[in-house]
């Protein structure tokens, strides 16, 4: 079955380069969305930037995409972190 969100349903990861180094991520999708973006590893990040990164996170959720501006301030963190979710959702376009 088909559905409007044009993502299929599961969890998906992906990794792109960050600030200090690869963020990996987790995106799951239910009922074609994206219902949330986990952070598995960012080992090499800076704790101040990638916490002010993760405010992507929700913007992501809310824009159905990876598409969205990155976090001024974080920008190679939150970029990290986009990219990241960009390479997991062409893994769950069907």
């Amino acid at each position: 079955e088909s559905n409007s969100g044009g993502y299929a349903d599961g969890t998906y990861s992906g990794e792109a380069q960050g600030f200090g180094g690869t963020v990996a991520v987790d995106v799951s999708i239910e009922a074609g969305k994206i219902t949330q973006v986990t952070i598995t590893s960012a080992e090499n990040e800076d704790g101040a930037y990638l916490t002010m990164a993760e405010e992507i996170i929700p913007a992501i959720i809310e824009a159905q995409s990876a598409d969205v501006d990155t976090i001024s301030g974080a920008t190679f963190s939150s970029t990290g972190i986009k990219d990241a979710v960009a390479q997991a959702l062409e893994k769950a376009v069907g």
